[in-house]
């Protein structure tokens, strides 16, 4: 049981700083009061007295959080999340590392999201070490709308176990029941627990770890990640048994909804976890790509690469630069180094493809590919070619001109380093 005393904890000094520091990190857009990350600072010098005083005096009441949607990954519906305003925003932040403090510990070791030193990364590698014993079928769930549908009394139960100060208690209800201003009017929301929030994902897990406790109790194998949970089973009828008691669970203990439509139990070749499936076949239970990731990447790609955008090849690279290095920092933890390869050269020939249009006509394609180390002859083949801009991309004059170290030399960075 937390002390009576976590308000004060959650209004210490050292806190503050921290948590001021991570939400202008976070940065992200404006609230319902237009006030921006960046005058944040100045705002909390002038009014943190009287902000702290109605904190600790359990007065404090949150502004309505802005709805606004956003395409769904692959473009299959859009996703409702709330902006909650920057000072709730780091008011929030305060309580949750204070919370994630005392609590997180508490949480299972097969739950990896949205806690610190664990990883989306950890999570795949478990899921992959149990497949690997020979916990051949995987039953996928997918929980529907999770974050619409919690329980606000049930979480407010679960956390009144643990925290004793009613301040903190009655601060994270208004937080769960604030405002959503959408289309001009507010409404008050009475179950779920608003995306966008620092708080939100943490409570997820105070949600979820029932589940957990559920799972470590029949002695499964299982990895969750937030709502993801993925339980590995050694046969298909042991995985419609599992599927089944734990919808039950699910459904009638948690009040929960299992999405059947997205659930399954298969084989985890078949199934998505987290961006990525394993290879089957001749040489299986290797990280890989899923191929829904590999399309939402090429078609972001596409978009960053588009002819008609006007700018110069090297304003292209340091747009797409940004975002290669993030995929890869994710992506490049997959265990098939020839898919990174091919993506590479795929981007290597639409740039290409960029810049033969951008030289336009015959006379400023012949000079740019000599100027590049290209033959007379073969510039002059190449630049008199009828060929379209794709096939002329992998004709032997562009692609000495802009070759791979080419490309290296303008910063563009390689998705495949092995």
């Amino acid at each position: 049981m937390f002390g009576e005393t976590l308000m004060e904890e959650v209004c210490e000094r050292r806190n503050l700083q921290v948590a001021l520091k991570r939400v202008r990190q976070n940065k992200g857009s404006a609230g319902v009061d237009g006030m921006g990350v960046e005058a944040l600072p100045g705002y909390l010098r002038e009014n943190w007295p009287s902000v702290k005083e109605a904190l600790l005096r359990g007065k404090y009441r949150p502004q309505p959080v802005k709805r606004v949607e956003i395409p769904k990954p692959g473009g299959k519906g859009k996703r409702k999340l709330g902006i909650p305003c920057v000072l709730d925003r780091f008011i929030q932040q305060a309580v949750l590392q204070v919370l994630q403090r005392k609590w997180d510990a508490t949480f299972s070791d097969n739950s990896y999201g949205f806690r610190p030193r664990r990883s989306a990364h950890q999570a795949i590698a478990k899921a992959q070490s149990y497949v690997k014993d020979g916990y051949a079928y995987v039953v996928d769930i997918d929980l529907e709308k999770f974050f619409d549908r919690v329980c606000h009394d049930r979480l407010m139960s679960r956390l009144a176990e643990r925290i004793s100060d009613k301040r903190a208690l009655k601060l994270i209800r208004s937080y769960l029941e604030a405002g959503i201003f959408e289309n001009g009017l507010v409404t008050v929301p009475t179950e779920g627990t608003p995306q966008g929030g620092s708080l939100s994902p943490f409570l997820s897990n105070v949600v979820l770890d029932e589940l957990d406790k559920e799972l470590e109790a029949r002695g499964h194998r299982y990895v969750r990640y937030a709502d993801d949970c993925n339980i590995y089973v050694r046969s298909r009828r042991a995985g419609e048994r599992v599927m089944e008691s734990t919808r039950r669970f699910i459904e009638n203990r948690l009040k929960l909804k299992v999405n059947a439509s997205k659930s399954a139990v298969d084989l985890p070749a078949n199934r998505t976890f987290l961006g990525f499936t394993l290879t089957g076949g001749r040489d299986p239970n290797r990280r890989k790509i899923a191929s829904e990731s590999l399309k939402r990447f090429r078609v972001r790609v596409r978009q960053l690469t588009r002819r008609n955008r006007g700018r110069s090849v090297g304003q292209v690279i340091r747009t797409l630069r940004s975002y290669l290095i993030g995929w890869r920092g994710y992506f490049g933890y997959c265990e098939t180094p020839s898919i990174l390869r091919d993506l590479d050269s795929w981007i290597r020939r639409r740039l290409r493809c960029y810049q033969w249009k951008q030289w336009k006509v015959y006379q400023r394609r012949k000079t740019e590919l000599i100027k590049l180390g290209v033959r007379e002859d073969l510039a002059y083949i190449t630049a008199w070619s009828a060929k379209g801009p794709w096939r002329l991309s992998h004709t032997p004059g562009v692609r000495i001109a802009l070759s791979n170290g080419y490309f290296d030399s303008r910063g563009l960075p390689r998705l495949a380093t092995r």
